[in-house]
């Protein structure tokens, strides 16, 4: 065999090795982020089935408080608009403001049940308020786990080298689920 063969033999296998190294990275830098992307949709899925949860709960707490005052339906149309807002969000952005109209809403509503004592003592009302209070709670959890998983999926969509196959590929930042609004932000008080 010539050199000139044998150098080109040992050139072959270098690019084979060193192709071959590129392919297998660009595979698991693919298949991470699509690992990632799926989190981040399993995480929103979550928060999605609360928020469901919490708007299911929302015309019952209205019914309820409307028996009791019924001369507050201007506040019990904001609620049900701002619920209504709420249900037809999509998405992180859409539904971090739709949810801060509910939970001024909410709060308002919260505010006109303050004003009957009766109210107040309803069973119902009582087992309905309990039920948003440990919703909210559950959604500031999950809401806190997905920005979490967003994060760390943002930061591998956007590292070099790995940003320039995400790019290819089509591999975008996920918004994160927040409320703006420093009043909003906390839950809204539902205990009496």
């Amino acid at each position: 065999m010539s050199a000139i063969v044998v150098i080109l033999l040992i050139a072959f296998i270098v690019v084979l090795v060193v192709g071959g190294g590129l392919a297998l990275w660009g595979i698991g830098v693919y298949n991470g982020l699509v690992r990632g992307r799926e989190a981040v949709n399993n995480a929103w899925a979550q928060i999605d089935v609360l928020l469901k949860r919490r708007h299911d709960l929302i015309p019952n707490l209205v019914e309820t408080v409307k028996g009791y005052a019924s001369h507050e339906s201007e506040t019990f149309e904001k609620v049900i608009q701002a619920r209504n807002g709420a249900v037809a969000a999509t998405g992180p952005q859409q539904s971090s403001a739709a949810e801060g109209m509910l939970t001024g809403a909410l709060r308002q509503l919260f505010a006109v049940a303050e004003a009957y004592p009766d109210l107040k003592a309803n069973q119902n009302f009582m087992q309905l308020q309990a039920e948003l209070s440990t919703t909210e709670d559950e959604i500031a959890g999950v809401r806190s786990r997905y920005n979490d998983v967003a994060k760390g999926y943002n930061i591998s969509v956007k590292e070099f080298p790995r940003n320039l196959l995400a790019g290819i590929f089509g591999f975008n930042e996920e918004p994160y689920f927040e409320v703006e609004d420093a009043e909003v932000q906390a839950a809204p008080k539902v205990q009496f």
